[in-house]
């Protein structure tokens, strides 16, 4: 490392927070970056910027929680290793809402992470001696060798099982899933090739929506009959009609972009990624929903009634909303694959909190067993618009072509996903 560099580390760390690789994200193609457990960042989009700023009240539900903006920048030291950084605007900020940039900065000073070009994750400690970080080096440069071997396959995988579960302990194991990988390296492989030019980057702060879930099952589905904006280039526009007619888009206005889905009996998380989504049919669209409900044992119906209750209210705010067109943009459902533990039946209400999921276990078949927590299933289940880098509407002073009414192209897809995810749950009743 050169003395340059660890001046600079020590220069950010007094102001900044060192970003990590978000490993939910399933789908889209810009990079995901973690700001803590309950912040994500990624590259600021004028055309989102303005919608996170200006949405309205009733769609805000909806959408991430919005939490400014920051500054990203990088470093590259001799040994191609990158090390990204975020750190407040100066006139941004007194206004970052719910960001805590010095506590963050306290938990990042115990350690550096530093996200490689070569797909490598290097953890240092301040306390190794220099000729220990060598060897560790040495030792990581033989692995990222192998890495990229694998990694290579993963990209090229559309549908894969990755074993994220040992001795029980399932969220310590998730390191990361193959899509997130894919759009890492192709973000920091651009800054790298622009370092020359520009060495800074604002990104937008946004929820995590997967922070309350141990392990999140995510489903992201591209909304619309169309994709491309307004201001897309014939190419551009060609392109994307082209993907809508030959996917679900252009039948039911749907089709799916990503997945992971936690198979609680193999300990296995299944992505789906969107090259394989392009290509299922509506009956494959319908099979893929089906396989995101179920664990690998059974279906998770307790989570039907709620994600159509939510689709539905999403449903009823959208048909209110004048000249919105939501072009590419996402919608993200989200559970969690590590289900709550369950209780007997017969037990007494205060014995319930002492009763743990091993005792539990060791007298099964002796009772009825029933979910240990009392919360409806509607507050594990979450159903967010995401991604509006093309989104626009007749507040956009600077768009030259302006919509009226609503955006029927998203409604539709809403109203064929409500009613194949009503027809999955009417399968299993009868």
């Amino acid at each position: 490392m050169s003395p340059a560099f660890g001046a600079m580390e020590v220069e950010h760390y007094a102001k900044g927070v060192l970003l990590e690789p978000f490993l939910h994200q399933v789908g889209g193609h810009s990079c995901v970056l973690r700001f803590n457990d309950k912040t994500i960042c990624k590259p600021l989009i004028q055309r989102e910027h303005l919608f996170y700023e200006t949405l309205p009240a009733e769609i805000r539900k909806f959408t991430p929680q919005y939490k400014g903006v920051v500054s990203v920048s990088f470093e590259e030291d001799e040994d191609g290793n990158l090390c990204l950084i975020a750190y407040p605007l100066s006139r941004d900020q007194d206004n970052l809402e719910n960001v805590d940039f010095m506590s963050d900065c306290s938990e990042a000073k115990s350690k550096l992470f530093r996200w490689s070009n070569k797909k490598g994750l290097l953890l240092e400690n301040d306390n190794l001696t220099k000729e220990r970080v060598r060897q560790h080096r040495k030792e990581e440069k033989i692995k990222s060798h192998k890495l990229e071997e694998e990694f290579e396959w993963l990209k090229k995988s559309e549908v894969l099982y990755y074993s994220v579960e040992k001795k029980g302990n399932v969220s310590s194991q998730f390191k990361h899933n193959p899509w997130s990988m894919k759009c890492h390296q192709q973000q920091l492989q651009r800054m790298k090739e622009n370092a020359k030019h520009r060495n800074q980057y604002k990104f937008i702060l946004l929820e995590n929506l997967t922070c309350r879930y141990q392990v999140p099952c995510v489903l992201d589905l591209k909304m619309g009959t169309r994709q491309h904006g307004d201001d897309a280039t014939e190419e551009k526009k060609a392109n994307q009609i082209q993907k809508c007619q030959q996917s679900t888009s252009a039948i039911i206005g749907v089709r799916v972009c990503g997945m992971q889905v936690y198979q609680t009996g193999t300990g296995q998380l299944m992505f789906m990624n969107k090259y394989h989504g392009r290509k299922l049919s509506v009956q494959g669209f319908k099979e893929a929903l089906y396989q995101f409900f179920h664990n690998g044992k059974n279906l998770r119906r307790e989570l039907i009634d709620p994600v159509i209750k939510k689709l539905t209210e999403l449903k009823i705010v959208l048909e209110k909303q004048e000249s919105y067109r939501f072009y590419s943009s996402s919608l993200l459902i989200i559970y969690d694959g590590k289900e709550l533990p369950e209780v007997p039946m017969d037990s007494d209400s205060e014995d319930l909190g002492d009763l743990s999921e091993e005792s539990s276990d060791e007298s099964a078949g002796a009772y009825a067993y029933k979910p240990s927590s009392n919360k409806p299933a509607a507050s594990t289940v979450d159903v967010r618009m995401i991604d509006f880098a093309h989104t626009t509407c007749k507040f956009y002073r600077e768009d030259s072509v302006v919509h009226e009414g609503q955006d029927t192209g998203y409604i539709f897809g809403l109203q064929n996903l409500i009613a194949i995810i009503k027809e999955i749950r009417d399968d299993i009743s009868e």
